[in-house]
């Protein structure tokens, strides 16, 4: 379990200047994140074709699933402005249901006639098909044909799955035809929903936040509860492959489904992929909002937001043919169940034995649950600026340890800006001399302001919270050692950490970095609502 090195910080930010401030850019003032999707017992997809976009400008002819008619507002979960499912989307939309029931699914095939049938396989759920056609792994719809599946979920198959084409699987995935699923567990521990889960419920209401978590444990344990969750769905694109499909579907034309010659011949072997995918999109633009009216095929973002302490659920799928070795900086992710199987001790059922993976590596078709967290433990300086000689409100909070050293156990703490804070830090100055540590008393020394990345969005101080630069002071009052003051009272300032694939080609677009699987995740003081719904 690490902690955020300030140092390798400051290194990295003089390398990378430009890329830290262009990064920091796209993270607006609303949050927008969660894991969404439709809810509902009955559902009508389709597949069919449509052009997807990447952030070096390119179009890419692909197929994906959506949805047939538009689902009623309410089935959208979580609620948030302008939600949608069109008619084809990368990945296909996220299915949200119950454990210990069932749901339908009736696909209807709108692939130009050339791609002949396709279909959707539920692993690790008992299926049954009506209408369709026979298919090598499962019934299959033909050209303008439907094809209806029964899904049953067992009690116990709560967690994260994915759905995915079964017709032509190298072909047919790789153009995009794949999906998550979501199933909320039929009975959540009472333990979720007292203690230290009651007191961050409280914190996060105190600032006005809104609850928008799909259910308050991914698993029936009580190791599972969490406050926050993601849905990350890796894969990659082979542009050749969908540039040759797109150039044989245009030559065939209209032809007649099934007739000699309206049929697809294209090579998925070599295999080169140049893009590289999250939720359907490439940094930068998977930061931009779920539903962002720019990606009419992709709705889905990837843009973690947390508050110190706060447990995140990162629900993880692998969808494509390649492993991806994600690496989520400031702490490991613990594993809670893999395709829905919850990961026991196997001498004591109330234990969890899944790993603290410092990567999390998405092995193709495989689902993964995990718990991820921050809170400063260790940094060696007081996260928060406070001081104690500041006339700043704010700056004199008192932080009493509870059994594990942290600032929480009543109600006081949890609605105070430093809720979570590492007691054992409390008052730690950050080196503040521009000698450095030999001369000073802290842990840290900043560099010369004129080789740090500035801008609107460096607010001069390494403390969390927007109106840190009152709380800190440092060698020239009460402006931090930098000598910037940027961010307004509204504005966010918390911590940046870069999550990205720990394969440095993934982390390019068509081979230019930056790019690709990177994200930036944003750890936010509490000052600064995470708005997950505008």
């Amino acid at each position: 379990m690490r902690a955020m090195n300030m140092k390798t910080v400051i290194a990295k930010t003089q390398l990378l200047p430009v890329l830290v401030v262009a990064l920091a850019l796209l993270l607006t003032a609303s949050a927008y994140a969660a894991a969404p999707g439709i809810t509902g017992t009955s559902f009508s997809l389709t597949a069919g074709a449509a052009y997807t976009t990447q952030p070096d400008g390119a179009l890419i002819y692909t197929w994906g699933y959506g949805c047939t008619t538009l689902p009623p507002a309410s089935a959208f979960l979580p609620a948030m402005p302008g939600a949608t499912c069109p008619t084809m989307q990368l990945p296909g939309p996220t299915l949200i249901v119950n454990a210990g029931g069932s749901f339908t699914v009736t696909l209807t095939n709108n692939l130009p006639a050339a791609a002949g049938n396709t279909s959707i396989l539920f692993p690790g759920f008992a299926v049954a098909t009506s209408n369709g056609v026979p298919g090598l792994l499962t019934q299959e719809a033909a050209h303008a044909g439907t094809v209806t599946y029964t899904v049953t979920v067992p009690a116990s198959a709560a967690g994260t799955h994915s759905y995915y084409s079964g017709t032509q699987g190298d072909l047919q995935v790789e153009m995009g035809l794949y999906g998550a699923i979501i199933v909320i567990p039929a009975t959540i521990p009472t333990s979720c929903n007292s203690g230290v889960h009651t007191l961050n419920e409280l914190a996060q209401a105190n600032w006005g936040e809104s609850d928008f978590r799909l259910a308050h444990a991914a698993y029936n344990h009580l190791e599972a509860c969490y406050d926050r969750e993601y849905l990350f769905q890796f894969s990659e694109m082979d542009p050749i492959i969908h540039r040759k499909a797109e150039e044989q579907v245009t030559a065939l034309g209209a032809c007649t489904a099934g007739a000699a010659g309206c049929s697809l011949n294209v090579p998925t072997e070599p295999y080169h992929a140049v893009y590289f995918l999250i939720n359907g999109r490439s940094m930068p633009d998977l930061m931009d909002t779920n539903y962002a009216p720019q990606y009419a095929h992709q709705p889905y973002n990837g843009n973690p937001h947390l508050h110190p302490g706060e447990l995140v659920l990162l629900r993880i799928i692998g969808q494509g043919r390649m492993q991806h070795p994600f690496h989520e900086h400031g702490n490991h992710v613990r594993i809670l169940g893999r395709d829905g199987n919850l990961l026991l001790s196997a001498t004591d059922p109330n234990s969890l034995a899944g790993p603290a993976l410092f990567t999390t590596t998405t092995t193709p078709g495989m689902a993964m649950d995990g718990i991820y967290y921050w809170t400063g433990r260790g940094l060696n300086w007081d996260a928060y600026g406070h001081n104690p000689a500041s006339a700043d409100g704010n700056a004199k909070l008192s932080c009493t340890p509870d059994a594990n050293g942290y600032n929480t156990g009543t109600t006081a703490q949890a609605q105070a800006i430093n809720y979570f804070e590492w007691c054992a830090d409390h008052d730690k100055p950050l080196e503040a001399n521009p000698f450095g540590d030999i001369a000073g008393g802290g842990p840290v020394s900043l560099p010369d302001p004129n080789i740090m990345a500035l801008g609107a969005w460096y607010g001069g101080s390494a403390y969390l919270g927007p109106n840190a630069t009152v709380r800190a002071v440092g060698s020239t009052g009460t402006i931090p050692p930098s000598g910037t003051v940027a961010n307004s009272p509204t504005d966010e300032a918390g911590f940046a950490f870069m999550w990205h694939s720990h394969n440095e080609r993934e982390i390019t677009t068509n081979n230019i970095f930056p790019g690709g699987m990177m994200m930036m995740m944003m750890v936010d003081s509490r000052e600064f609502v995470i708005d997950e719904s505008n």
